[in-house]
């Protein structure tokens, strides 16, 4: 069922009850209960403590929680700053839930809009005016945050997400899929009346949506520092597999709808870094390299057939011999990687069979890639293994020809019929 909006009435009216806002603090939740109340409570503070002159508003966008999220949300009141608690509609997923905030922020008329994470562990008062500013005192349209992760944290964002969104781009926006942002009134418009929220993008492609649309539009775009992130770990091999299938054929899919930019574009540069640095060392987290590696060798089991149709030789070969492996002791040179992900980049602008299928059969390769990055890493601190992310992020760059000519050999082949 299609919906104009993701707004239920009793929000309609609450809106209308309010009347107007300077600041909306948008927070999409999902079985939040055991951190909702702290993400709420140091919204609140900053709103209060950096805003008090400004007409602020918190609104809690939940997708239908099964624990105490919602009940919890609404007992966690303040005097000075109303909030909004709903449950929203549409297709299930973050999408349609910072959806109906953008629409909240549209109606409300705000000057600046945030959305931060539910599951935050480590917020404090001062992300809320670290990521407003920009907008706010600078004019920026979109602001993606600067964390300080664990080396084992963002594993689909430090060997896809970051190194692609780099290369394609132009722009070193370091966690194009972070979950908090900040957008100006002119960007929230933007999104609120684009049709893109009956597809997948309503689940959990939104995030590099967000971000490769703000790039390429003609938006403002700049990264704040907002210290170290802490949240509900999520180990690859048992929670990201639908999140990396969502992320990264959003990131596939977006391609053709920006092809005349990246391919003319040639090496990177970075986006203005504002705000004040962390040098907090994350939480430890210990993801199974053991775990990840079985998971990639059952997947070269199904699917190799189809990988070797799809990689070049070398690709082909690098996973081929990962796969004889017993136990995670492999490696992948970063130039092979950045081969097998243009690889599949450039096998999904040109299949005409299920697109869908295609990220699916690439998702054993990316655990495959994580495995090797825990091996590699092991004795590293963040800092050191971050510097292997960098480096990684240079090779996509570099090698970008490398799908530049697949692409025009295809073309010529296409055009000599």
């Amino acid at each position: 069922m299609k919906y104009e909006t993701s707004l239920r009435e009793y929000v309609l009216q609450r809106i209308a009850e309010i009347g107007g806002a300077d600041l909306l603090v948008g927070v999409p939740a999902y079985n939040s209960e055991e951190t909702i109340v702290g993400v709420m409570s140091a919204v609140y503070a900053g709103l209060e403590r950096y805003y008090p002159g400004m007409k602020s508003v918190l609104f809690i966008s939940d997708g239908g929680s099964l624990d105490y999220t919602r009940e919890l949300a609404q007992k966690t009141k303040s005097a000075a700053t109303p909030k909004i608690v709903a449950i929203y509609r549409g297709i299930g997923g973050k999408g349609t839930a910072l959806r109906a905030v953008f629409q909240t922020a549209e109606r409300l008329g705000v000057k600046a809009c945030a959305v931060f994470d539910s599951d935050l562990r480590s917020i404090t008062p001062e992300w809320v005016p670290a990521i407003l500013e920009p907008v706010l005192a600078d004019g920026f349209d979109f602001v993606s945050p600067y964390y300080i992760r664990h080396k084992y944290d963002a594993t689909i964002t430090n060997h896809i997400a970051y190194a692609m969104t780099r290369a394609l781009y132009g722009k070193r926006v370091r966690q194009p899929i972070g979950g908090d942002f900040a957008f100006s009134r002119r960007l929230v418009e933007f999104f609120t009346h684009a049709d893109v929220w009956d597809s997948d993008i309503a689940k959990f492609g939104i995030d590099i949506w967000i971000t490769t649309v703000a790039i390429n539009e003609g938006f403002k775009v700049c990264e704040a520092h907002l210290g170290t992130k802490v949240h509900d770990p999520k180990d690859p091999a048992l929670h990201l597999g639908p999140m990396f299938r969502q992320v990264v054929g959003t990131l596939f899919g977006m391609m053709p709808r920006y092809e005349s930019t990246w391919r003319q574009v040639r090496g990177s540069e970075p986006i203005p870094l504002l705000g004040t640095p962390s040098a907090v060392e994350p939480p430890p987290l210990s993801p199974s390299a053991e775990r990840l590696h079985a998971q990639f060798r059952a997947g070269f089991e199904h699917f190799s057939p189809l990988w070797r149709e799809i990689l070049s030789p070398a690709g082909y070969g690098c996973l081929s011999e990962l796969a004889e492996r017993t136990v995670p002791d492999g490696r992948i040179d970063p130039h092979i990687w950045a081969h097998i992900v243009y690889d599949f980049a450039y096998s999904y602008l040109r299949w005409s069979r299920d697109r869908f299928k295609l990220v699916e059969i690439m998702t054993p390769v990316y655990y495959g890639r994580v495995a090797s990055f825990i091996i590699e890493t092991a004795d590293m601190t963040t800092e050191q293994a971050d510097d292997i992310v960098e480096r990684q992020a240079k090779v996509f760059e570099d090698e970008k020809p490398y799908l530049l000519e697949r692409l025009e050999s295809w073309e010529a082949v296409a055009e000599g019929g």
